[in-house]
């Protein structure tokens, strides 16, 4: 039997346990950075298989490094995992089934480990919905050993591997103002909320004049205390998107400029705070694309991108792509009129078809790094193209 058909028959045989890990992880939902339940049941999986383990690595009490104990020369492929939740939404971005799929890709690479060459490593990534673990992980150098890294993510209606992401940088916007009857003497205070609104018709103004791959967009996060009071204190929250990391800052800095114009028409003081760290924008590896599509091909699946012009989104394996060869591919789990970060959504990652989906996902993900540990020519194509594009 070949190592692709081992793979397939392993996970065939652990299904029930892949869907009770991912339905385990979507009924105990867990927000950005309080994954605490997920990455230790994650933990406890992968040790169990023969796995050494680090649970809390980084500095993020939830993430995960997990290296199969079968090491010898070769390439170092990382499998990733994303566990955290949505606020008041659970796991509407479905990723009790990205755990679940890169447990299973693992687990059936580490039955195989010894007749393999290189190196397997599981990291699993807390918080990619808020603040990013990946670029924690970056930081503290868990990438520099990876010779390559994928994950998959559920989708609405597509199954494709080339998706690109748009950069995203957040800010926050405070005013401060002065306070004073709002019937009786408003002439006496100076309105932030009046700023806040201000910067939002600034923003509005801006739209027409930005690239159409551009995103602008945010919420009012404090207005005013009671209608009779002039607003002494307003803030708002903003995330800012593009396609290319030089063109978000230049929006960046678009958007102060109309916070700081509506400082200057209300009088307010404006505090204005770029948060870091940044998403980066996307840089998929096609090389390693292909294998995979290849390999959902071989599984009976095919590939239904999405229709040209549809929107993107952002997250933190952009930044994995800016320093290691990367995939992100997405199977779908519902049709295409679902809505990621809805209810709807939600519901798909714990049905039947969501659970196939996860499935197929960790078979493809596993045959994709049997490909990258077996073929040297196929992991210097991996090399070479990321090396040119960055």
């Amino acid at each position: 039997m070949t190592p692709k058909a081992n793979v397939r028959q392993y996970i065939d045989g652990i299904r029930t346990r892949l869907i009770k890990v991912s339905s385990e992880i979507f009924n105990n939902p867990e927000l950005a950075f309080e994954e605490v339940k997920a990455s230790r049941l994650l933990a406890d999986e992968l040790k169990q298989a023969g796995f050494d383990v680090e649970l809390g690595v980084a500095g993020l009490t939830t993430a995960i490094r997990a290296e199969h104990s079968s090491k010898s020369e070769g390439p170092t492929i990382a499998i990733l995992a994303e566990y955290d939740a949505l606020p008041g939404l659970g796991h509407a971005c479905g990723h009790n089934l990205i755990a679940a799929a890169a447990l299973g890709a693992a687990l059936a690479l580490g039955e195989m480990k010894k007749d393999l060459p290189g190196r397997l490593v599981f990291l699993g990534t807390p918080a990619e919905e808020d603040k990013g673990g990946k670029i924690d992980m970056i930081a503290a150098g868990l990438f520099e050993e990876i010779d390559a890294a994928m994950m998959f993510h559920p989708s609405a209606g597509y199954t494709m591997v080339g998706r690109q992401g748009l950069a995203l940088t957040e800010v926050k916007i405070e005013f401060f103002g002065k306070p004073a009857h709002a019937a009786a003497s408003p002439e006496k205070g100076i309105n932030a909320l009046d700023a806040v609104i201000q910067t939002f018709n600034g923003i509005n103004a801006l739209r027409q004049h930005i690239k159409s791959d551009a995103r602008i967009h945010g919420v009012i996060t404090h207005g005013g205390v009671k209608p009779n009071i002039v607003p002494e204190y307003a803030s708002a929250e903003f995330y800012v998107r593009a396609l290319k990391d030089d063109y978000c800052a230049e929006l960046v800095r678009k958007l102060e400029g109309c916070a700081r114009g509506a400082a200057s028409a209300t009088g307010a003081e404006l505090k204005f705070e770029i948060v870091e760290p940044s998403y980066m924008s996307r840089k998929m590896n096609k090389a390693m694309g292909n294998a995979f599509a290849s390999n959902l091909e071989l599984l009976g699946l095919s590939i239904s991108p999405l229709p040209e012009g549809s929107g993107l989104g952002s997250s933190d394996i952009g930044n994995v792509s800016q320093v290691v060869p990367a995939i992100h591919p997405y199977l779908h789990i519902c049709h295409a009129n679902v809505s990621g970060h809805s209810q709807e959504f939600a519901e798909a990652a714990n049905s039947e078809y969501g659970h196939e989906a996860m499935l197929n996902a960790a078979k493809a993900l596993a045959m994709t790094a049997v490909d990258l540990f077996m073929d040297s020519e196929l992991m210097k194509q991996v090399r070479e193209e990321f090396q040119k594009t960055n």
